[in-house]
């Protein structure tokens, strides 16, 4: 039997062999962002920018246009953030669009939308409320329809695919009380009783679980005569005996969303809804988020759109010392961040969507950058936006309605943003998430130099892999096309750009090796550092990106010039950036800052903290989930 849910302890390195386990080891199709980690930059993976099939735009547009009159008229942003609510009418409204089913296959009822519109669905959606693009996000990308669709039986997709392309709400269920980014620590437990499963245990942050009709849990099965056992995925009716909705979550933002704390008490889970074998659930769950964690930067996509029509529209209305604040230098360089960034991470997205939807290439890395990049973003665009606005930016727009004025929801979309910076893996997450792939081709032919526990034999083997690997891969850092004037000639004005992107990427590599080559199995300790390697790549992918795309607009004459004028904006603003994170990863306070933190915990700053009076609540940091019956009442409140 596994632990109780509040008790399960486990080690280090326990926890790292799970999450090790869980990654998808093999490279099967070739990856743009891989390749930039190794100092190659394949250009011809994403140039010519790829473009969706002409049926598909046909149908995505068609959709795209009913959806657009149903945001317009039925989604009440404003109402949905003050009744802390969607009203039961827009999800039925939802349902009867087609909008649960947009990523579903025709054959089970779906609109078979390519990832491309679906994400324009979602940024059209989100812009109206963010709340709505969740519960749509967290019922497709990472609810019951994605991981069926990838790993589940035909039996399963009959059952349950038509069920969530028009009726039935899925949520996902992963995240306990104690449990977040360390699966290792899961405690839901499925015992193996006969033909069926018995759950027992608490899952926190359910997104749609309030109103689900469907789950996807992750439970752990205990290993026994006949069972495999691991982390293992089952398909759950909410509605089941045994499943109580213990409490519905209240957030700073999209305060709409119907997120919940769910108790499983002796609920019996066929066996036949079980997606994939035992021991799977990690596996499939990583999986299904590769693509899935694209939704997110569609809302941030459509945030950014927004902002930027705001940020126009006021700039030039708003007039001090004698003239609209847009022509003064402070406010202008805001609008042209804005601006060139929004360029920037409709690039990113559409094309880590399209390439999704091509299958060519491997996007694991191209969608956690999507994710990362976006979110970190679209959180800066709308505080800049706050700004731009002054006090008006942070009144409420129900606020400036009541006297007078145009009621414009800025301080909502920086609430209702912030949650994206944790929302599917933090950014701190996604950091090591990335910098784990990253360097996924060092530590597959020189891994055993550094792991402690490996023979000596083995290492020397290694050794021997490693120095066949690094004879070959070094050189190849040291000159390439970035230092030719003529390079990439036919992107005219933006050719210096991936010029800068191709000697960046090989620096970025060497920077890479000697960091291994000087800390060696204490890499994984050096957060920060792994995070601007990150960082900088994730500059380098938007920068390409955005340059790509800008040749393909001027290329067929839809606002070309000005595609290039923003696209030549964000790769200058981009390379500030990235050089100073280059300059970061060897001059930094990373050292300092580890001293302090350590004084700080042992308490000898106490003394710090007076002066002021703690408005916090009695009460433990982490809330008791220990098995066992509800002891509270259900609002599970299923919407048909």
């Amino acid at each position: 039997m596994s632990a109780p849910a509040a008790t399960r302890k486990v080690s280090e390195r326990e926890a790292r062999q799970v999450a090790e386990a869980a990654r998808e080891r093999d490279w099967h199709r070739p990856s743009f962002a891989k390749e930039l980690f190794l100092g190659r930059f394949r250009l011809d993976l994403i140039n010519p920018y790829p473009q969706p099939a002409p049926d598909a735009v046909a149908k995505g547009e068609e959709f795209l246009a009913r959806l657009r009159d149903f945001c317009e008229t039925s989604i009440d942003g404003a109402r949905i953030d003050r009744e802390a609510r969607i009203p039961d009418e827009t999800i039925l409204g939802l349902k009867e669009l087609g909008a649960l089913g947009m990523k579903i296959d025709p054959a089970y009822g779906g609109l078979g939308l390519t990832q491309v519109y679906y994400n324009k669905a979602l940024a059209l959606v989100g812009s109206a409320s963010p709340a709505v693009g969740a519960l749509l996000s967290a019922h497709q990308s990472i609810g019951v329809p994605q991981p069926v669709k990838m790993f589940g039986t035909k039996e399963q997709k009959e059952a349950f695919l038509p069920r969530c392309a028009r009726t039935d709400i899925s949520a996902f269920l992963l995240t306990e009380p104690d449990v977040g980014s360390d699966p290792a620590r899961l405690a839901t437990a499925a015992v193996p009783d006969g033909d069926d499963y018995v759950l027992d245990g608490v899952k926190l942050w359910t997104t749609n679980g309030v109103v689900a009709d469907l789950l996807v849990v992750m439970a752990r099965v205990p290993a026994s005569e006949g069972h495999k056992g691991g982390i293992t995925a089952f398909v759950v009716e909410a509605a089941a005996e045994g499943i109580t909705v213990e409490h519905r979550n209240a957030f700073m933002g999209l305060r709409g969303i119907e997120n919940g704390v769910t108790r499983f008490h002796q609920v019996r889970v066929p066996a036949a809804n079980r997606i994939g074998p035992e021991g799977a659930g990690l596996k499939i769950a990583l999986t299904t988020l590769n693509t899935g964690r694209l939704s997110l930067p569609a809302g941030c996509v459509g945030a950014a759109k927004w902002c930027l029509k705001v940020a126009r529209q006021w700039s030039a209305a708003r007039e001090q010392w004698g003239r609209p604040i847009a022509e003064h230098e402070a406010v202008g360089s805001k609008i042209a961040y804005i601006a060139a960034t929004t360029f920037a991470l409709e690039a990113v997205l559409d094309l880590s969507s399209q390439m999704a939807d091509e299958e060519r290439n491997d996007i694991r890395i191209e969608a956690a950058l999507a994710k990362l990049y976006g979110s970190e973003a679209a959180c800066l665009i709308a505080d800049e936006l706050v700004q731009i606005r002054g006090g008006r930016g942070f009144e409420t727009a129900d606020s400036l309605a009541a006297r007078g004025e145009r009621a414009v929801p800025a301080e909502q979309l920086l609430r209702d943003l912030r949650i994206n910076r944790i929302f599917e893996g933090s950014t701190e997450i996604m950091h090591l998430l990335i910098a784990r792939e990253a360097v996924d081709a060092h530590l597959s032919v020189a891994g055993d130099l550094i792991d402690p526990d490996v023979s000596l034999g083995d290492k020397a083997r290694a050794g021997a892999k490693a120095g066949g690997f690094y004879a070959k891969w070094l050189p190849k850092l040291v000159a390439g096309p970035g230092q030719l004037p003529t390079s990439y000639a036919e992107f005219d004005g933006l050719a210096t750009h991936l010029r800068y992107v191709e000697r960046s990427a090989r620096k970025l590599a060497r920077s890479t090796f000697y960091a291994m080559s000087r800390w060696q199995g204490r890499m994984e300790t050096k957060q920060n550092f792994l995070a601007r390697i990150v960082d900088i790549g994730a500059e380098l992918f938007a920068m390409s990106a955005a340059c790509v795309r800008a040749q393909h607009l001027a290329a067929s004459g839809d606002n070309g010039p000005q595609a290039r004028q923003l696209a030549d904006t964000f790769c200058k603003q981009a390379r500030v950036r990235t050089d100073e994170l280059f300059a970061r990863l060897w001059t930094n306070t990373d050292s300092a800052d580890r001293a302090l933190t350590r004084a700080v915990l042992r308490g000898e700053n106490e003394w710090l903290e007076a002066g002021v009076v703690d408005p916090s609540r009695e009460g433990p940091w982490i809330a008791p989930a220990e098995p066992g019956p509800s002891q509270t009442s259900n609002v599970h409140r299923p919407v048909h």
